[in-house]
């Protein structure tokens, strides 16, 4: 979302995760048959704690979240499943409250850049639900996903209602914006260990679901997504890691980096 509707930058660096409840108890409850589900499943406390610490909408009180609810809907994703294309219509928008999505686009020549990859608490769509405009990128679940869908029809009249969140939203916007621009300064200017190494301290520090997160830090991402963070081939990302690796700086599995000490890789920024 990043000056464009749907390349989504994570909200702010120590910006809280907001998981509503265990996935389990969406999976069991709101997911019988079709991956959809009822808000109107939520009990009172869970609704109240949906949003605790959102970005956006943590302000809300106990009726103004009722308000926004009654016009919501779950939706569940499976992992590898796409959530909607680029160039699709922008009716919604989407707060994640479990699992991971990524955000990218696709050049002509079949290359991915992955702008984004969001976690619980984080939210996308929303400049698409803005201005009516098509996705500018593809949505995906990295992982089995819980959204919480929005359409514009609905969440346009409440955000007239609402001159505070009007204010909230203008600044998550504003730090995306300037996410954007630190995203072409280290594309232009760093080298590569030094923009692979922003990458992984920057998904690192949006993981996390505590205040104060303690190592190790896993990141479940793939080597393939890495270069298409950081505009590299999956070959010299590789070479890189693997560097790491022999360094102590981090150990790699299948689709996983772990990370014991968050400062000795942001000491290579």
């Amino acid at each position: 979302m990043a000056r464009l509707d749907d390349q989504a930058t994570p909200v702010g660096a120590g910006a809280p995760a907001a998981i509503a409840f265990p996935p389990s108890r969406i999976g069991s409850a709101y997911h019988p048959r079709g991956g959809e589900a009822s808000v109107r499943a939520l009990t009172s406390s869970e609704k109240q704690r949906l949003f605790e610490g959102h970005a956006l909408f943590g302000i809300l009180g106990p009726r103004d979240i009722d308000a926004l609810l009654s016009h919501a809907r779950f939706e569940h994703y499976r992992a590898g499943r796409l959530i909607f294309p680029k160039g699709s219509p922008g009716r919604s928008m989407m707060a994640v409250l479990a699992g991971s999505v990524r955000i990218s686009t696709t050049s002509a020549n079949g290359r991915e850049a992955v702008l984004a990859i969001l976690n619980a608490g984080e939210i996308f769509g929303e400049m698409a639900l803005l201005d009516g405009g098509e996705r500018t990128a593809d949505a995906t679940a990295m992982s089995d996903s819980d959204l919480l869908v929005i359409d514009q029809r609905d969440f346009i009249p409440f955000l007239k209602s609402r001159s505070d969140l009007c204010i909230e939203f203008l600044r998550l916007l504003s730090r995306r914006l300037r996410r954007t621009d630190e995203l072409v300064e280290t594309a232009l200017f760093d080298r590569l260990d030094s923009r692979l190494a922003r990458a992984l301290v920057r998904l690192a520090s949006d993981a996390c679901s505590d205040s104060l997160p303690k190592p190790p830090f896993k990141l479940r991402v793939s080597q393939e997504e890495l270069g298409g963070i950081v505009g590299a081939s999956r070959e010299n990302v590789n070479k890189q890691l693997r560097a790491w690796q022999r360094a102590g700086l981090l150990e790699l599995a299948k689709r996983l980096i772990v990370i014991p000490d968050l400062d000795a890789l942001e000491a290579l920024i």
